[in-house]
């Protein structure tokens, strides 16, 4: 039992969060992930009408910007910032950033704070990245030959099915619908159609998991705007507010697998200090670096009960015209990974659901987006989960 009880969190009043960008994806890019990021920050400036000097706060996210950090990025982009962040947290980390920059919005320690992540993806970069993605890859991972997190997810998502009756053609549901969502979204690398036998005729990769449950790992960059709703209002910014955010690290370590992450241990709280539930929702973006992941999403914020992911996906459709709306744009399935970019992904993609301004299918009325995060698998588990439900004006 802890000594002490947690503080009731906060709310985010005095926050608005407007501006989604996203700066189209390439498979390959002789470019470094500086320019990347550097392109995304100008759209920025372009869409919220702001002059590059008007930032006063930076949150930078990125696999591939080594040896810099967000500090050195300040020098390369010309800005002087009064707040910094750097989250290295992958696919957590958009909603990671967004909670950051928004209590700092709110404490005054900045006012435009620009949210930033983006990656190169040299033919090379991704072997690269692997081989020194954290100690435990190194020490207990690579020895044995695994590339990656497949083998690891592979695992997982063969326990799993073994747990909870999931058949292949559940987890091929999801990324046919999200393949459908990405016919309609134009940065989405991915413009075929996917048909559920296609998907289930696929090659392995790290049986269960074959071609379609993978994500293709490209080049790309993502950002938004937090800032106070008087500012967003005079730059005539359609906003969204914040209402909720949860963040776990490294949650349920002694789980001989992981089959639940951390949105399980807090969703209660996100739901209680949002003031609604998952009924209210218009649309759900997750993190889909596999279907797996997406069913556990389902099952640990409220979606379904837990071990009822198969029943939910069966008994749902998820296209944007569907009766759960999801990963809208197309998810990282089939728009494709662009690094820490695939952890702003949906977050972007929900914004821009709740304010009016998809690029792609515009799910109708839509005012309440969830959005969650996961990222950094060590080695048998993901490490950082997070989630947020932002709301549209007019809500």
């Amino acid at each position: 039992m802890a000594r002490f009880a947690h503080r009731k969190r906060q709310g985010y009043d005095g926050v608005a969060v407007a501006a989604p960008v996203s700066v189209p994806y390439e498979r390959y890019s002789i470019e470094s992930a500086h320019w990347w990021i550097a392109r995304a920050l100008r759209e920025l400036c372009r869409t919220a009408g702001i002059e590059k000097g008007e930032i006063d706060g930076l949150s930078v996210s990125s696999f591939t910007l080594f040896p810099d950090s967000a500090v050195a990025l300040t020098q390369h982009l010309g800005l002087t910032p009064r707040w910094l962040d750097h989250i290295p947290m992958g696919g957590a980390s958009g909603v990671v950033a967004l909670r950051r920059a928004a209590r700092a919005v709110q404490a005054g320690d900045a006012s435009l704070v620009a949210c930033v992540a983006g990656d190169t993806n040299h033919v090379d970069s991704f072997r690269r990245l692997l081989s020194s993605f954290s100690r435990f890859a190194q020490d207990a991972a690579y020895p044995y030959g695994f590339g990656g997190p497949n083998a690891s997810f592979a695992l997982l998502m063969d326990a799993y099915m073994r747990e909870y009756g999931a058949r292949r053609e559940d987890f091929g549901e999801i990324a046919v619908s999200q393949r459908e969502n990405a016919l309609r979204y134009p940065h989405a690398l991915m413009k075929s159609p996917l048909t559920l036998d296609a998907y289930l005729a696929a090659r392995p990769i790290a049986d269960p998991i074959a071609l379609f449950d993978c994500v293709m790992p490209c080049a790309g960059a993502e950002a938004f705007l937090v800032t106070t709703p008087e500012i967003a209002e005079a730059l005539g910014l359609k906003t969204a507010r914040v209402r909720a955010t949860i963040e776990r690290h490294n949650a349920y370590p002694d789980d001989p697998i992981q089959l639940r992450g951390g949105w399980a241990m807090d969703a209660d709280e996100l739901y209680a200090c949002a003031g609604i539930g998952p009924a209210d929702l218009d649309c759900v973006q997750t993190y889909d670096d596999y279907p797996v992941i997406v069913m556990m999403q389902f099952e640990d914020l409220k979606l379904c009960a837990k071990g009822e992911g198969p029943a939910f996906v069966r008994a749902n459709t998820f296209t944007w015209d569907g009766s759960v709306p999801h990963n809208t744009s197309g998810g990282q399935l089939s728009v494709g990974q662009a690094g820490a970019a695939g952890g702003y992904l949906g977050l972007v993609e929900g914004l821009r659901q709740v304010t009016g301004q998809a690029l792609g299918a515009q799910v109708a009325d839509a005012r309440r987006a969830l959005v969650s995060g996961f990222g950094m698998i060590n080695f048998d588990r993901g490490l950082c989960s997070a989630a947020a439900i932002l709301e549209g004006e007019g809500a």
